[in-house]
C-alpha cells in the first residue's frame, strides 16, 4: 500500500509541484491550502508524513506542528521554510519537526528528505508493535501451561483482547481468573490506563454500592466528602469484577445500566456521570443455575457473558503440574530444585482442590522445609503424599475376583472425592456430574467423610 503524505501550503504552485514529484515516487498524496483545512485533512487520512509551510494565514506551521505532535505522535512532520529562515525551522525541528526543506529546492532532495522521514515513521511503528507484543508476552508468562485445555484459553484471550466486549471468566477457586483478565486488559488498547479489580464477595454488603459507584457528600452518616467509586476509577481502562455473583440483586440493575448505557449513579446523586471503560467479570459460581432460583438476573448474565472462557481446573491438565512446579520455584529463587519421579507422579495424581493457587502454596512450602534441593515423596504434605499414584491405586485395576458395577461406582465416587479433599464441588465437577447427583450416591453407598458423623 503506498504511503499517504499530506502537504500543506497556501501557495498553490508549490503545492502542485510537490504534489507531481510526490505522486512520480508512487505516494498518494493530499493536499490543503492551510492549517485549518490540512488538520482536517489529516484526522480523516492519517498520513504517515506531513509537509507543512511555517507561514500561512491562519493556523501558522508551528501550531499544525503542535496539533499534530500532540494527537498522533509518531507522525512524521517535513517543515518548509524560505531561504535565510533557518533559525526558524530549527525552532520547528526542537519542537518535534523531523527535518527542513528551504524554497526553492530541488527534486532529489526532496526525495531523499521523504525517504528518510517514511523510514524513521516505519521504525517507530515497528517499535511500538514490539513494546505491545512484549507487553502481551510478558503478562502472559505468569499464566503457565501447554495443555491443550490451555492453549484453547489463550487463544481465546488473544481474540478478544483487542476489542470491547464485555468477558465473563469462570471456573474454580485459584484457577488464575484474574491473571487471564489481566492478560486481557494488557493486550487491549486500554493498557495504558487503569485496571481496577473489584472482589464483590470481600467488600460488606451494605458498603458495596458506595466502593462500586461512589456517593456524593451527605449521601449517608459519615459520607463528609464526595468519593468517586471503582467505576469512575476505572474509567478509561477496564474493571474485573471479581466473584461477580455475590452482587446483591437490589445492585445488579446498576451494573447492567452501566453495561448498556456506560453511566453511574452515585449513592446520593441525582445526575448520571458518563464512563467510558471495558469489564470483565469473574465467577465461580454456577450463574445459569442461579437465574434459576433467582439469584442472579438472566438479562445481566447475558449482557455479562458475551465472551464466555472457562478456565480448567488443575485436575484437568495434569501435564502441566511439572512446568508449573519449575515456574514456582523460579518463583520463588529456587531454580535448581528438582522433584523425584515418585514425588511428581503423586502431585500429578493429587485433586488439587485449591488449582494453581494451593499449588504455589504448596511449592512454596516444600522450599523453605526442605533437606536438599532434590525433593522426595517422603517430604509431601501428608494429604498428597497419601494420594496413591494411578499405577497404584486406580480403581480401574480390578482384584482377581473383580467388584460389582455397585462396588465400581462407589470406588469411582469415594477416590473422586479423597482426590478433591472432599470439597463436593469439586468432585462433582471431577466426575463431570450434577453435585445433587454425587450426593445421591453419597447417600446410596452411605459415603461419609471421615471425622464426621
Amino acid at each position: 500500500m503506498p504511503a499517504k503524505i499530506l502537504v500543506i501550503d497556501d501557495d498553490s504552485s508549490l503545492r502542485r509541484v510537490l504534489e507531481y514529484n510526490l505522486q512520480q515516487e508512487g505516494y498518494d498524496v493530499y493536499t490543503a491550502a492551510d492549517g485549518d483545512a490540512g488538520l482536517q485533512l489529516f484526522a480523516e487520512r492519517l498520513p504517515a508524513v506531513v509537509i507543512t509551510d511555517l507561514k500561512m494565514p491562519g493556523k501558522s506551521g508551528f501550531e499544525v506542528l503542535s496539533a499534530i505532535k500532540e494527537s498522533s505522535p509518531a507522525t512524521v512532520v517535513i517543515v518548509l521554510t524560505a531561504f535565510g529562515a533557518i533559525d526558524t525551522a530549527v525552532e520547528a525541528m526542537k519542537l518535534g519537526a523531523f527535518h527542513y526543506l528551504t524554497k526553492p529546492f530541488n527534486r532529489e532532495e526532496l526525495k531523499v528528505t521523504v525517504l528518510k522521514a517514511l523510514q524513521l515513521q516505519g521504525l517507530s511503528e515497528e517499535n511500538r508493535l514490539l513494546k505491545e507484543e512484549l507487553s502481551g508476552r510478558a503478562e502472559f508468562k505468569s499464566i503457565v501451561g501447554t495443555s491443550r485445555a490451555m492453549e484453547g484459553v489463550f487463544s481465546v484471550v488473544r481474540k478478544v483482547a483487542d476489542t470491547e466486549a464485555t468477558v465473563l471468566i469462570t471456573g474454580e477457586s485459584g484457577t488464575g481468573k484474574e491473571l487471564v483478565a489481566r492478560a486481557i486488559h494488557s493486550g487491549s488498547s486500554r493498557r495504558g490506563a487503569p485496571f481496577i479489580a473489584v472482589n464483590c464477595a470481600a467488600i460488606p454488603r451494605d458498603l458495596l454500592e458506595s466502593e462500586l459507584f461512589g456517593h456524593v457528600k451527605g449521601a449517608f452518616t459519615g459520607a463528609i466528602r464526595d468519593k468517586e467509586g471503582k467505576f469512575q476509577l476505572a474509567d478509561g481502562g477496564t474493571i474485573f469484577l471479581d466473584e461477580v455473583g455475590d452482587l446483591p440483586l437490589e445492585l445488579q440493575p446498576k451494573l447492567l445500566r452501566v453495561l448498556q448505557e456506560r453511566v453511574v449513579e452515585p449513592v446520593g446523586g441525582t445526575s448520571l456521570q458518563k464512563i467510558d471503560l471495558r469489564v470483565v467479570a469473574a465467577t465461580n459460581a454456577d450463574l445459569e443455575r442461579w437465574i434459576v432460583e433467582g439469584k442472579f438476573r438472566e438479562d445481566l448474565y447475558y449482557r455479562l457473558s458475551v465472551i464466555p472462557i472457562q478456565l480448567p481446573p488443575l485436575r484437568e491438565r495434569v501435564e502441566d503440574v511439572p512446568l508449573l512446579l519449575r515456574y514456582f520455584c523460579a518463583k520463588f529463587g529456587a531454580e535448581g530444585v528438582s522433584f523425584e519421579k515418585e514425588a511428581l507422579e503423586r502431585l500429578q495424581a493429587y485433586g488439587w482442590p485449591g488449582n494453581v493457587r494451593e499449588l504455589e502454596n504448596t511449592v512454596e512450602r516444600l522450599l523453605i522445609m526442605r533437606e536438599s534441593d532434590r525433593i522426595g515423596a517422603a517430604e509431601l504434605p501428608e494429604k498428597i503424599s497419601a494420594t496413591s499414584s494411578p499405577a497404584e491405586g486406580s480403581v480401574l485395576r480390578l482384584p482377581p475376583g473383580g467388584y460389582s458395577l455397585e462396588q465400581l461406582e462407589r470406588e469411582v465416587v469415594l477416590e473422586a472425592l479423597e482426590r478433591c479433599d472432599w470439597n463436593q464441588t469439586a468432585a462433582a465437577r471431577f466426575l463431570r456430574i450434577p453435585r445433587h447427583t454425587l450426593i445421591y450416591r453419597m447417600e446410596k453407598y452411605n459415603i461419609v467423610q471421615p471425622g464426621r458423623k
